[in-house]
């Protein structure tokens, strides 16, 4: 038995692991890298094996750091069941189909950019709007809890991650001869006591762990505090009346999750009716197909929502569609939070706000999630006083907020509660999906605090089970 650390080892992107047993050899993720153009280079580079090889993909979550690739592998010979659940299933029909059209639309620039004469950066396409409705043909959507068996040697059962809808931990058993080895892979964990999905699904016993440290190395903001420090940044830039708050939103999760917050701060009273317009046409699918899955969600988000159903006044909401709509907003001056992807500011509509809003001192930026090294986003979060938007040099102006208790990860609290629950410690744990430093300094944490032998392993390396 073996596995392959492929990706999200020492890093927090490309999540992908190859894993070898009694004649199966699958995919854990097949995550596209994320960050700055080096990167995202690596998204080209050939994997260390032959896709027509590969029996079946297990897929935690349906974010493109997870499941990106999955057209790419498609389109290289992979012929198996992608296995997920249901709601990932539903949600990966807008998120490939996005990140598809995204890069076609790049490389047709590039191209347009050729013709004329202009310096161009030659990239090749990953995959086309076709290939990745190809993939989503090999999508096979199966229920928590209940035991699969994808090949002789493999089971696995899904369990809630408690990290955005329909995400998963998953309990594996690898058969090989007499042996079983159950291998249990964390997946993206939620944090506790937030709003939208249920909590992460604790397991009791694990002989192999792979366990995420995004957050391994500190403590969320408490949510009441942060609910505090959102409060006051609304109300700060919108009584100002010179400006709009801008915030940039992972289509999947954050807006849908920030939509419910400001709902709910309205509904107490501790802020007034709000303009909010979300502008993007995937963030708008996005949140029809959560409040469609409404089993998937926790009983104080489905409370809200009937709330909301009946007292549409609390928000004024629009979702934005055409690039003219989306244009139109540059003419609202002050009064109104603008909610765009991508999350990290490195694509999307939410360059062209930023670009037209970084520069006015009465404008805020509020980033509420994640941002890697290297992003705009990361440069934003460090300070930065100038950056470049859409080719054009900015200067920051505006207000910068960084309110970071609204992550969607589990924080270095919630992942030690989360390992304890196991009745043994694991025979082989590996620390992954964190910068270097972070998940060495996870695996060093859990031996400290719970006497594990934990590991964190380099992108590349193989190990036997």
């Amino acid at each position: 038995m073996k596995l392959h650390f492929l990706g999200a080892a020492q890093e927090v992107t490309g999540s992908c692991f190859l894993v070898e047993a009694g004649g199966a050899r699958f995919l854990v993720d097949c995550g596209m890298h994320q960050g700055g153009r080096e990167v995202q280079a690596r998204n080209h580079l050939p994997w260390p094996f032959d896709p027509a090889d590969i029996d079946f993909v297990l897929l935690t979550h349906a974010h493109i750091d997870h499941s990106g690739l999955l057209p790419r592998l498609v389109a290289m010979g992979f012929k198996g069941p992608i296995v997920c659940t249901r709601a990932t299933a539903d949600l990966l029909g807008v998120m490939l189909l996005d990140s598809a059209h995204i890069q076609e639309s790049a490389w047709a620039r590039a191209q347009r950019r050729k013709q004329r004469g202009r310096p161009v950066q030659e990239t090749p396409l990953l995959y086309t709007v076709r290939q990745a409705e190809q993939s989503l043909e090999q999508l096979q959507g199966v229920a928590y809890g209940e035991t699969q068996q994808p090949h002789p040697a493999v089971r696995v059962r899904f369990q809630d991650a408690g990290h955005i809808l329909g995400s998963a931990s998953l309990e594996i058993w690898l058969s090989e001869g007499a042996r079983t080895k159950k291998l249990v892979v964390s997946g993206d964990l939620g944090q506790p006591g937030r709003p939208i999905v249920r909590d992460p699904m604790p397991i009791p016993d694990a002989d192999v762990l792979l366990i995420e440290s995004t957050y391994g190395n500190r403590l969320h903001r408490p949510m009441d505090a942060t609910v505090d420090e959102l409060v006051q940044v609304v109300e700060d830039t919108l009584q100002r009346g010179k400006g709009n708050l801008i915030v940039p939103a992972f289509a999947l999760g954050r807006t849908q999750e920030l939509l419910l917050l400001l709902t709910r701060l309205v509904r107490e009273g501790r802020l007034p009716r709000l303009r909010v317009f979300v502008d993007s046409p995937m963030a708008d699918r996005v949140t029809q197909l959560t409040w469609k899955h409404l089993d998937y969600l926790d009983d104080e988000t489905r409370a809200l929502l009937s709330a909301r159903k009946a007292h549409p006044e609390w928000l004024e909401l629009r979702f934005t569609q055409s690039v003219e709509e989306s244009m139109a907003l540059n003419r609202i001056h002050s009064g109104a939070i603008i909610l765009a992807a991508s999350g990290m500011c490195d694509a999307g509509r939410i360059q062209h706000h930023l670009r037209h809003h970084l520069g006015h001192a009465g404008s805020a930026v509020a980033l509420v999630g994640y941002q890697a090294e290297g992003t705009l986003g990361r440069r934003l979060v460090d300070g930065a006083r100038q950056v470049r938007v859409l080719g054009e040099d900015i200067r920051v102006r505006a207000r910068i907020h960084t309110i970071g208790g609204l992550s969607a990860h589990a924080d270095q609290a919630a992942l030690l509660d989360w390992c304890r629950h196991f009745g043994r410690p694991p025979q082989q744990t590996f620390v992954v999906h964190g910068e270097a430093s972070t998940a060495q300094g996870f695996a060093a944490l859990l031996h400290e605090r719970l006497g594990w032998t934990a590991e964190a392993p380099q992108a590349g390396r193989c190990v036997r089970l």
